[in-house]
């Protein structure tokens, strides 16, 4: 691996979430890219999705409704992750990740392989509209699999950032 690069430590927003880049592609040859995620209260992707990377998540504060498909496809599983939980979502399955809570959550996340998670952030992060990080998701391998559940709670607003 190569030592700490430029783009190391630089933050980004993607929708309402911020996004710290703590080990970049360029710095492991792709192989993965480790960021710092802060989701306020109602953020997260507000479709599920699925990629060819997998996600390793360590909650360091908060907490996080992480939903996420089957391998058939069917059966949708909402887990909540609080401080010192690790999830992993696993290449190819739908998912999403939100902050159904009333506030902020933030994990370490780590993506691999991770080139194309990263390109795919960076270009977002750019984006004026929805309609705009969509497109780009399908460019950058990410594919749009459905609706992200409504918050088990009613009185939850259902998040409309990304």
């Amino acid at each position: 691996m190569s030592k700490t690069g430029s783009l190391t430590n630089t933050t980004v927003r993607l929708g309402a979430e911020e996004l710290r880049f703590r080990i970049t592609a360029a710095e492991t040859d792709g192989e993965l890219v480790a960021v710092d995620v802060t989701m306020p209260p109602g953020g997260g992707p507000p479709m599920l999705h699925r990629h060819a990377c997998t996600e390793l998540y360590l909650v360091r504060g908060g907490a996080f409704a992480i939903y996420r498909q089957d391998a058939a496809g069917g059966t949708l599983e909402r887990l909540e992750a609080r401080a010192g939980d690790v999830v992993l979502l696993a290449a190819g399955v739908s998912h999403t990740v939100r902050n159904e809570s009333a506030a902020p959550a933030d994990a370490h996340v780590v993506f691999t392989p991770g080139d194309q998670m990263e390109r795919f952030v960076r270009a977002a992060a750019g984006a004026r509209s929805v309609d705009e990080v969509l497109a780009l998701a399908a460019r950058h391998g990410v594919e749009m699999t459905g609706p992200a559940p409504a918050p088990p709670q009613p009185n939850r607003p259902v998040p409309t950032t990304w």
